[in-house]
Formats: structure tokens, sequence, C-alpha cells
């Protein structure tokens, strides 16, 4: 009974600190596209690969899937599909996340990040 108790404790606590760092995701997308313009655009772009591949439909697509772009090797055998909590994740470190891939460049500050991941997830990104 006991155990019983302790694993109920356990999967609350895991769904309570899931649905908390859901919550935390949330951002602004219009302040999320001007990052995207100011950080990510040297490199991206929504429609055509650069130096990093399109993110035009990033959500819910499986990594390394952008056509005619030279991922890493790393990045290709990855089952990662692009979510807020991977997408969170990978501009946090994307080198801790994906150890061997080949983007150098993080978004330090946590609501930065929640707000680009808020303007790639919008309408305006994925369409």
């Amino acid at each position: 009974m006991r155990g019983a108790k302790t694993l109920t404790a356990l999967a609350v606590h895991s769904l309570l600190s899931a649905t908390a760092h859901a919550t935390d995701l949330h951002g602004d997308p219009l302040h999320g596209k001007a990052i995207y313009e100011s950080r990510c655009m040297a490199c991206h772009s929504l429609d055509r690969s650069r130096i990093g591949p399109a993110h035009r439909g990033v959500f819910g697509r499986h990594a390394a899937r952008v056509a005619d772009f030279d991922y890493s090797p790393a990045l290709r055998s990855s089952s990662v599909i692009w979510n807020a909590h991977t997408l969170d994740r990978w501009l946090t470190n994307p080198e801790a996340f994906i150890p061997g891939q080949k983007m150098g460049f993080s978004v330090p500050d946590p609501r930065d990040r929640a707000d680009v991941i808020a303007f790639l997830a919008s309408p305006e990104a994925a369409n």
C-alpha cells in the first residue's frame, strides 16, 4: 500500500512539473519575431535554408528533415520531433541536447526562448 501511495505521489509531482514547465514555455510571438529577426536570421529564415535550415513549419517536424540541407550525423540520427519542449532544450544548449550537432548558438534567457518558440509556433511561421 505504501508503495502505491509513493508511486501516485511521484506521478502527481511529475505531472505538475511537466505542466508548470509547459506553462513556462508560453511567450509573446511578436517579441519572438523581433528576436528571431535580430538574432536568428543571420543563419536561418522561415523559407530558405542558409547556414541553418529553414524554419517554416518546424513544429511537429522531425529534426533534420528539411530537404537539401546538410545536417550533422548527430542530428540526422536523432529521433527528435520539434515542439515547445524540444525547442526549449535545443535553444538552451544545442550541444548538451544533441551532442555532435553543428549549431554554435544558444538563447540563454528563458523569456527570450519562450518568445522565439511562440513565434515559431505562430500561424505566421507555420504556414
